[in-house]
């Protein structure tokens, strides 16, 4: 998350991987007030064993580009809204990344879906994270 105040939205984001049974790191790191420090995390992530990254920032929201920039892991943007536009800004920095710099980005405030699709992406080749999203749809059409 790029500041504190992206918690309250991403708690939505961490109870989904518990459920789902997926272990992650919470890391509090600006891309604008930390740029080190986010370096530092995302360039060593691949070799820490992670396999997906969920960015979390409101305003500018130039955390999943920065984290993009140093991992070749998957990146998911989620943008945090904001009480200057609503959140807009945060999606449209996350969604006008250059070539080669992917962010895929969920929707406005979708930290429960950035969740999911971090399972799913596990998934495609982790069978214990593809059967715990079977599950998932199964009990959601019930």
């Amino acid at each position: 998350m790029g500041s504190e105040s992206d918690l309250p939205v991403m708690e939505a984001c961490t109870a989904e991987l518990e459920a789902l049974g997926v272990p992650y790191e919470l890391v509090v790191a600006s891309a604008h007030r930390n740029p080190d420090k986010v370096r530092d995390w995302s360039s060593t992530a691949a070799d820490r064993g992670l396999c997906v990254i969920i960015a979390a920032a409101g305003k500018a929201a130039h955390l999943g580009g920065v984290v993009a920039a140093h991992t070749p892991l998957p990146v998911l943007g989620v943008p945090i809204k904001t009480s200057d536009l609503g959140g807009l800004d945060s999606l449209l920095s996350m969604v006008q990344m250059p070539s080669g710099v992917p962010v895929a980005c969920l929707a406005i405030n979708g930290a429960k879906n950035a969740a999911i699709f971090a399972t799913q992406i596990l998934g495609a080749t982790m069978p214990r994270y593809r059967a715990a999203i079977v599950d998932l749809k199964a009990d959601m059409a019930r």
